[in-house]
């Protein structure tokens, strides 16, 4: 493993202090990795048309107009951010579950910066919604370079709080979001599927892209505790006490349900559904961030 390839490692990106750092090491290692990337410069939108003149190129005049004057003009283009892109990232009590070295709110918050970093080496604009059961904290979108201090130094400030409420979320920020771009939500999910599938299909009626972020923790996929052991819920406080093999094939069926619901549910609208370990590199969702980009744009 190449020194670059190994900060994709959340565990090891969690013991370095220095948070643009991890995001640089984890983007640039990931970016080094590529070929040549297609994910570069400006895009362009169409703004006027003016007579075509000596050193204006050829391709860029427009024919249509051409054979209802027999005139050359040709296309003027303004250069503009190549995508509007929100990160919505769940700060609810049930992020703070990990085990080990990295729980689920801080890989969400590596994630957060790590794709912060991203968007804005490639002049993508960003913004960074924090919630919960609420919206505790609303960055609206920037291109700007110095915009990831603010994004990070928010992300630092993270206070986990209250219950998971995510389709009124998504309700509020589909309304507060017009103009079309990229919508990643990262989150555990641990809410109603069909509640969430609602509330994500408001940014598919406004013509959003969206990828979904589905953060896991192994311990609670595997379900592999090995003696009798108490239960707590860490949104509601509701404890139980069982010995985990008589409780393990059922657990197992009920989320296993309770994921197909989401890879479902997405697939139906079109929404890009991907779940993360919190032991797991990040580069599957830098890739998928990209491929959202190319397709967007």
């Amino acid at each position: 493993m190449n020194k670059a390839k190994k900060y994709f490692d959340p565990k090891t990106a969690a013991k370095l202090s220095n948070v643009p750092l991890r995001a640089r090491l984890a983007v640039e290692g990931y970016l080094i990795g590529q070929h040549k990337s297609p994910y570069h410069g400006f895009s362009v939108e169409f703004s006027e048309h003016k007579a075509y003149g000596i050193g204006d190129e050829i391709k860029h005049i427009d024919w249509k107009i051409f054979g209802k004057t027999d005139r050359y003009y040709v296309k003027r283009f303004e250069e503009e951010t190549n995508l509007r892109s929100y990160i919505l990232l769940d700060t609810s009590r049930s992020m703070g579950f990990g085990n080990g070295s990295i729980d689920k709110i801080t890989y969400g918050a590596f994630l957060s910066t790590a794709l912060s970093y991203l968007m804005l080496k490639q002049r993508d604009s960003v913004g960074l919604v924090l919630f919960n059961d609420k919206i505790t904290k609303f960055l609206p979108g920037k291109a700007s370079k110095s915009h990831l201090n603010i994004i990070m130094n928010t992300l630092d400030k993270i206070e986990l709080g209250n219950n998971t409420k995510i389709k009124p979320i998504l309700n509020q920020m589909a309304e507060r979001i017009k103009k079309r771009g990229l919508v990643i939500l990262i989150s555990d999910l641990l809410d109603d599927p069909d509640e969430i599938m609602k509330g994500l299909s408001h940014f598919k009626h406004n013509k959003q892209e969206v990828i979904v972020f589905h953060i896991l923790d192994k311990k609670e996929f595997d379900f592999d505790f090995k003696k009798r052991t108490k239960f707590i819920d860490m949104e509601t406080g509701e404890t139980i006490t069982t010995d985990p093999w008589h409780i393990r094939e059922s657990y197992k069926e009920r989320f296993d349900l309770y994921q197909k619901k989401y890879k479902l549910g997405c697939r139906k609208q079109k929404i890009d559904y991907v779940p993360l370990f919190t032991d797991h590199p990040i580069d599957n969702a830098l890739s998928e961030y990209l491929k959202k980009r190319k397709k967007t744009y």
